[in-house]
């Protein structure tokens, strides 16, 4: 071989290891990289799962109170009516009594 060949085989062979090297810093780049998305993964999995039974708990409740305000709602409805017809039993009442105590005293 001659002096320039070898010259060249030996620029050759720094130029592969040079490359190697930046593949290498680049590869390990990389794997940092995946690491930390990988633990920001894991973190925003374990996030979803949390907003999710805190959800459902959130979810459950409001059915309750839902059932629980509807069942308010009908009772004072009912009892609003039952009062409506109290009051116009009293003003039936209080009428009637009125005339007789009209006809009581127009008879005396």
């Amino acid at each position: 071989m001659t002096q320039q060949g070898a010259a060249s085989l030996q620029t050759y062979i720094n130029e592969l290891v040079k490359s190697i090297e930046q593949l290498t810093f680049k590869r390990d780049e990389m794997n940092r990289q995946i690491q930390r998305e990988e633990e920001e993964k894991t973190h925003l999995q374990h996030d979803v799962r949390m907003l999710t039974e805190k959800l459902n708990r959130v979810s459950e409740s409001l059915d309750r109170r839902l059932t629980t305000r509807n069942e308010l709602d009908r009772t004072i409805a009912e009892t609003e009516a039952g009062y409506m017809k109290i009051l116009e039993s009293s003003e039936t009442l209080l009428s009637d009594l009125k005339k007789e105590t009209r006809n009581l005293t127009k008879s005396n």
